[in-house]
């Protein structure tokens, strides 16, 4: 008798796993990849940003990147520029929200001013790069519909479908990694015609703290204009114990000074 109550809740299992939704699969997989970031604070990180033109033509510049995780609402971030000389001090602030747009701020040291994002430029180039403004902001499960698509050995597939009706996406299709805590191996961003724009590719993984996933390699190819944007990231620190007073437009303004 217990040998088929266990077969029973088995084959149970199997008939409520193959029933389960594209979409309800596709939610559960963010969600998973979501907790298992969970809990890292902050963190500070040098990298290199490296533009390659469609010619070929490189240039480099040197920014920092600090981070505050948020439990009630997404993430905080504040990059700023620290070369070459034409845009040193050049400076971003993103809040990210669950809901709702994101607040994101920009300090032009050569006008010594903060401005802010307008929600209807987030697609906008960030400072010349392949990535757009909204690249720029936390992965939060809510501003996305999900539907999952196909598993290939290790890897799972998610469509994912803006939310916010301004985003200059109309999907990107995500690959995560199953066996190392659903981190993310590439992202396929579609513009607004549904047309394959750009890829960004996450390699060179580290853990740290024996939880967390950091790619110390971001490349992303844009596939219309054939120029792409290399990140190189430097060891994470996530020790810096950062807090709310050093993400606000003083502190922006502040680094870019």
């Amino acid at each position: 008798m217990r040998t088929l109550i266990f077969t029973g809740i088995a084959l149970l299992g199997i008939s409520m796993a193959s029933a389960q939704s594209a979409e309800d699969r596709g939610m559960q997989i963010a969600k998973a990849a979501d907790k298992a970031d969970q809990g890292f604070k902050s963190s500070i990180v040098n990298l290199k940003m490296t533009l390659k033109n469609k010619n070929g033509q490189k240039s480099e510049r040197l920014l920092i990147t600090r981070t505050l995780e948020q439990t009630e609402d997404g993430d905080k971030s504040l990059i700023v520029f620290n070369s070459p000389k034409d845009v040193k001090g050049t400076s971003t602030l993103t809040f990210t929200h669950k809901i709702g747009s994101d607040d994101q701020w920009l300090f032009l040291p050569s006008i010594k001013r903060v401005k802010r994002i307008s929600s209807n430029n987030k697609s906008g180039p960030f400072v010349g790069s392949e990535f757009a403004y909204e690249d720029l902001s936390s992965q939060e499960v809510e501003k996305y519909s999900y539907k999952f698509l196909e598993e290939k050995g290790e890897l799972l597939l998610v469509e994912q479908d803006p939310v916010d009706p301004k985003s200059g996406y109309t999907r990107r299709i995500v690959t995560y990694n199953k066996n190392k805590q659903y981190r993310i191996e590439k992202v396929e961003f579609y513009d607004r015609k549904n047309s394959l724009l750009k890829t960004l590719t996450y390699s060179n993984y580290k853990l740290y703290k024996g939880k967390f996933w950091r790619a110390l390699s971001l490349n992303m190819v844009n596939h219309q204009s054939n120029k792409e944007t290399l990140l190189k990231f430097s060891e994470y620190n996530f020790e810096a114990d950062l807090a709310e007073e050093d993400f606000t437009q003083v502190a922006l303004k502040r680094a870019g000074q």
